[in-house]
């Protein structure tokens, strides 16, 4: 039987590299994809201010809610041209799993629902 943190990292493997076909698939422009693949870990600036406050914001936009609420914008709203966006978000939230990152406790920015880092 697979650990649980085997399975998870599996899952990002696999969010990581079907956002990459999907990013691929809307024609996305790969220096972008470079430029703003580590973006979402600009948020944990928010540890400059505290424990709490860090955890809250890095977490705002490292878990799934984010891309899914933009994604759900698009096909509400329009503007595909933002998929690639959702994408690279995605391949982040992904890539980060995969590496064994996770959602981060209050507690310390090495305790995450994964594993301590």
């Amino acid at each position: 039987m697979l650990r649980p943190t085997i399975l998870l990292r599996l899952e990002g493997m696999a969010v990581f590299l079907l956002s990459a076909i999907a990013y691929a698939r809307v024609d996305g422009n790969w220096w972008w994809f470079a430029i703003l693949f580590l973006s979402p870990d600009l948020f944990m600036a928010g540890y400059f201010i505290d424990k709490r406050v860090g955890a809250a914001v890095y977490n705002l936009v490292h878990t799934y809610a984010g891309p899914a609420l933009l994604l759900a914008a698009i096909w509400t709203f329009g503007g595909d041209h933002l998929l690639w966006l959702a994408f690279i978000w995605t391949a982040h939230i992904g890539f980060d799993r995969l590496s064994g990152f996770g959602i981060k406790y209050e507690t310390a920015f090495q305790d995450t629902h994964l594993q301590r880092v």
